[in-house]
C-alpha cells in the first residue's frame, strides 16, 4: 500500500505541476504588450498588391490544394520556379531549382478509416532552391523557407490552403525579390519545401542531403503569416536561441505588426501550451542546432479546412507582416556573425 500512495503522490504532484505550468505560460504570454509602429514609420519593403497576387494564384483552385505527389502540387512546384526564374535567383538545387526526393509516408488513420491506405510510396516530390551570394566572405548561409503543399482534395472538397501556406511562399518571394536588389552580408537560400503536411519530409530531405544547411547561421522559416484579427504574429525560437531575442526587440520599432514570443518551450516549462519548436520546417533545422525563427500567427477558424482561401485574407495585416518579415531578415542578416 504505500508503495501505491507513493505512485498516486507523484502522479497527482505531476497533475498539479502540469497544470500550474499552464497556467504560468499562459499568463506570460497573454502579459506581452510589445508597441506597434506607427504606418508613417513602420518599414516598407513589399510590393503588397504583388504579395497578394501571388497568394491568391498559389490558392487558386486549379492548383487543387497543391498535395504533394499530385499534379495540383506539380503545378504549384513549376510556378514557384517560374517566379524564382524572373527574380533571377540563382538555381541552388540537384536539377536546376529543383532537389527531388522520395519518401514513405504512414497514416495511422489508414488503419481505421476505409478507403484511407496505411502507406503511402512518394517517388516524384520536390524542393524549390534558390540563392542568392552575399557580400562578406566567409560568412554561412541564412536559409528562408517555406513551404508550398497543402492537403489537396479531400472527400471533394479542395482545401485551398492560402494562409497555411501559400502565405509563406507569397512572403517568401517577397523576401527574395528585395534582397536581389539589396545585397545580403550573409549569402541567402530561398527553399520552397514540399510535403511539410506530411511530416516536414522536404525540409527534413534537404538538411539531411546539403552540408550548408546543417552550418547555416540561421534559418527564418515563414508558415501562416496573412491572418489575425488581433494584428500580432509569433516569433519562435528565442528560448532556443536568446541572443535573437534583441534583435527581433528592436525590430518591433519598426514594425506595425505586433511580435509577440513564445510556443518554443519545453513542457516542463510550459505544460500544455503548444510547443511549436517541432511544429513545422524550421523542426529539421533545429534537429541540427541551427538557430532559428519561425513567424507564424496562432490558429484560426479556417486552418486546415476548405475555407481557408484568398479572399479571408486581410491585405493590410499580411503586407505589414511581410514587411516586417523582410526588416526582421534584414536586421538579422546585419547583426548575426
Amino acid at each position: 500500500m504505500a508503495g501505491l500512495a507513493t505512485v498516486l503522490a507523484a502522479v497527482l504532484g505531476a497533475f498539479v505541476y502540469f497544470q500550474v505550468a499552464t497556467r504560468l505560460e499562459e499568463r506570460a504570454l497573454a502579459a506581452q504588450q510589445p508597441v506597434a509602429a506607427a504606418e508613417e514609420v513602420a518599414a516598407r519593403h513589399v510590393d503588397r498588391d504583388l504579395l497578394m497576387r501571388d497568394v491568391a494564384a498559389l490558392a487558386a483552385p486549379e492548383f487543387e490544394g497543391r498535395r504533394t505527389g499530385t499534379p495540383g502540387g506539380e503545378k504549384a512546384r513549376r510556378w514557384i520556379v517560374e517566379q524564382f526564374t524572373t527574380i533571377g535567383l540563382t538555381p541552388a538545387g540537384e536539377r536546376g531549382y529543383l532537389q527531388p526526393f522520395t519518401f514513405t509516408h504512414r497514416s495511422i488513420r489508414g488503419l481505421f478509416l476505409p478507403g484511407r491506405p496505411f502507406r503511402t510510396e512518394y517517388r516524384e516530390a520536390a524542393n524549390v532552391i534558390g540563392r542568392i551570394d552575399g557580400s562578406a566572405p566567409g560568412l554561412q548561409p541564412i536559409v528562408i523557407s517555406a513551404h508550398y503543399d497543402h492537403l489537396g482534395r479531400l472527400e471533394g472538397a479542395v482545401y485551398h490552403g492560402a494562409d497555411d501556406n501559400a502565405s509563406g511562399v507569397a512572403a517568401l518571394l517577397a523576401a527574395a525579390r528585395y534582397f536581389k536588389s539589396h545585397t545580403p552580408r550573409h549569402p541567402m537560400t530561398f527553399a520552397a519545401f514540399d510535403a511539410e503536411e506530411l511530416g516536414l519530409r522536404g525540409a527534413e530531405a534537404y538538411v539531411r542531403a546539403r552540408d550548408d544547411a546543417r552550418r547555416a547561421a540561421l534559418n527564418v522559416n515563414l508558415d501562416m503569416v496573412s491572418r489575425n484579427d488581433r494584428n500580432e504574429i509569433f516569433a519562435a525560437g528565442t528560448y532556443h536561441n536568446d541572443a535573437l531575442k534583441p534583435l527581433l526587440d528592436d525590430v518591433q520599432h519598426r514594425s506595425s505588426v505586433r511580435i509577440l514570443f513564445g510556443h518554443d518551450r519545453p513542457m516542463y516549462r510550459a505544460g500544455g501550451v503548444e510547443n511549436w519548436t517541432y511544429a513545422s520546417d524550421h523542426g529539421a533545422f533545429h534537429a541540427e542546432s541551427v538557430p532559428f525563427v519561425y513567424f507564424g500567427v496562432a490558429d484560426h477558424e479556417d486552418y486546415h479546412q476548405p475555407t481557408d482561401t484568398a479572399e479571408k485574407i486581410d491585405p493590410r495585416f499580411f503586407g505589414a507582416a511581410a514587411d516586417m518579415i523582410v526588416e526582421a531578415i534584414r536586421a538579422l542578416d546585419e547583426r548575426l556573425p
